[in-house]
């Protein structure tokens, strides 16, 4: 069992939040795990944060861009588990991309989960759980001899022009059945 380095929010208050609060909100997690990172790294440079990442993926650690990303839609749906489990996920990469110079560490490799569970006291999972269905629909449907597949409006879109998708686990070509009623 782990004790959390950076206590849980209230529940309760976090229901409160409008937009711009819960935004921030996710600035200030991000400042208290830095804290938290400069510790073990007096040096690491402080991760700029944007909240303009879309699609099913919660949070990324952008080493181009200098910081972390963040799914609005996404942490306004799953508030708690977003600042609990995402932001220390996201810190995690940032701060052992810069202890190893970016080079050596796997992503989710040993050292990130030592950081996840020592640092934070949070239980290391690779993915989240979050329902992302409002986050990156799939109104258009495909199939092909195994089960049906749906595509989002961009990869819909790539398939019409000419682009040919091919199932991973029967390898058929997928055929377009529709759109799908949202």
């Amino acid at each position: 069992m782990t004790i959390p380095a950076l206590p849980a929010p209230d529940t309760a208050w976090l229901e409160t939040l409008d937009r711009p609060a819960l935004h921030r909100s996710v600035s200030q997690r991000v400042e208290s795990a830095f804290r938290l990172c400069r510790e073990l790294h007096p040096g690491l440079p402080r991760p700029a944060v944007w909240l303009d990442l879309r699609g099913k993926c919660a949070g990324q650690a952008h080493f181009g861009r200098g910081g972390l990303r963040f799914n609005p839609l996404l942490l306004e749906e799953n508030r708690l588990a977003f600042l609990v489990e995402v932001v220390p996920h996201e810190m995690a990469h940032w701060l052992v991309h810069h202890l190893e110079d970016g080079h050596r560490a796997r992503p989710h490799g040993h050292e990130w989960q030592t950081v996840m569970r020592r640092l934070f006291g949070v239980e290391p999972r690779t993915t989240h759980r979050f329902d992302t269905q409002r986050a990156s629909p799939t109104p258009y449907r495909y199939r092909c001899g195994c089960r049906e597949h749906g595509f989002s409006a961009r990869r819909h879109r790539l398939a019409r022009r000419g682009q040919g998708y091919r199932c991973r686990h029967c390898a058929q070509t997928l055929v377009y059945l529709g759109c799908s009623a949202s």
